[in-house]
């Protein structure tokens, strides 16, 4: 456990927090983060299914199921450990991890594999088969493939196309029912969908996913103001509903138009001086799976508080304020990203990625 936190340069305490310089990302860290997703990405247990049985001919273990996505504990976690290890490969190409994660992608996105994951997603009952979270991470990992430049992906992204596009087709067909956004901090919340459908839907090129995710997220969320901020975090929350939500309409409304709609939406941001208005939390059990998602609420919260202050003016009051908790959350985020605990290393690495690499940000501006 010390050995990763002096690697990454992370002191974590209040003075730190606030005044020393965000950590250092660089190879030897990224290999820290890719051996976590090597070590589970084909390990197939212990494992948390979510698969609805229509028969005895249903009765399987997750690697006849789920043949691309069996290992992490759990299928969307499989998905994101994949999407890790495309993301570090993709930004270091040449360390000693780069050639053991690309065998893994191999291995796992084949033709036959991804075929019968098409298949099982469309299965009779599985109409809300890891909808939205898994769903949403598989479009990223499919925007990830599709953006780099690389024989390798080129001929994964190819392989991956028949599941991507029936998570696309299952996702169109559910957001026009959805009449009112979820909004909690785990797996089902809408807003953090959401978002990464539309990073998805802009690199892709898809028109007519990105106009619907963006009608979906005005209609939810355009005339919220007050969120309960002090209300957060729940017990179990990897996910701020109140962050979760600005960081979706950060990327639908123009730059002038959201930094209005976030005074009246976080108007506690207007009075806010330094990183207090909003402290990190600490598990109080990182070997438990649930309790184990405070953890990755740090690292969530700030990525979100990065693409809040990304979509703001240069001048704006708020950015102090909003970029000291971000570094405040990141330090303890990422100070927590050590293996120890399967429950947590199956899946911490990738929000690790996800904040140090800042994927979400340079890609997912609004049009002004």
């Amino acid at each position: 456990m010390k050995s990763i936190i002096v690697l990454l340069g992370l002191v974590v305490s209040a003075a730190a927090e606030t005044r020393a310089p965000a950590p250092t990302f660089d190879a030897h860290a990224a290999e820290r983060f890719a051996n976590l997703a090597l070590a589970c990405v084909h390990k197939e247990y212990p494992n948390k299914i979510s698969h609805t049985l229509n028969s005895d001919a249903d009765v399987a273990p997750p690697r006849k199921l789920t043949p691309a996505f069996f290992g992490c504990y759990d299928w969307h976690s499989s998905v994101h450990g994949h999407w890790l290890l495309v993301r570090l490969v993709r930004t270091y190409p040449n360390p000693p991890f780069a050639q053991p994660a690309r065998a893994a992608l191999r291995q796992s996105l084949t033709v036959e594999n991804l075929a019968q994951e098409a298949a099982y997603l469309r299965g009779e009952g599985r109409t809300s088969f890891e909808r939205p979270y898994g769903l949403a991470w598989l479009l990223q990992l499919a925007a990830e493939l599709r953006e780099w430049d690389d024989p390798d992906a080129k001929k994964l992204a190819t392989n991956l196309h028949p599941l991507e596009q029936a998570a696309v087709e299952r996702l169109s067909a559910w957001l026009p029912k959805l009449s009112n956004p979820v909004r909690i901090g785990e797996h089902d919340q809408t807003a953090f969908a959401l978002g990464l459908m539309l990073d998805y839907a802009r690199a892709a090129g898809n028109g007519r996913f990105a106009h619907l995710v963006e009608t979906k997220a005005r209609q939810f969320y355009s005339d919220d103001r007050d969120c309960p901020l002090a209300y957060e975090p729940s017990g179990e929350d990897f996910l701020s509903p109140c962050l979760g939500e600005a960081e979706v309409m950060r990327r639908v409304l123009p730059q002038s138009e959201f930094a209005y709609w976030l005074k009246t939406f976080l108007p506690q941001l207007s009075r806010a001086k330094n990183a207090r208005w909003l402290q990190p939390v600490v598990s109080p059990d990182p070997s438990d799976p649930k309790l184990a998602h405070l953890d990755g609420l740090n690292l969530s919260r700030a990525w979100m508080l990065r693409g809040i202050a990304s979509a703001l003016p240069a001048d704006d009051k708020r950015l102090k304020a909003i970029n000291a908790a971000a570094e405040a959350h990141a330090r303890a985020g990422l100070a927590a990203v050590t293996g120890e605990h399967y429950e947590g290393g199956h899946w911490l690495g990738s929000f690790a990625v996800y904040l140090v690499t800042s994927r979400g940000i340079q890609t997912s501006h609004a049009p002004e």
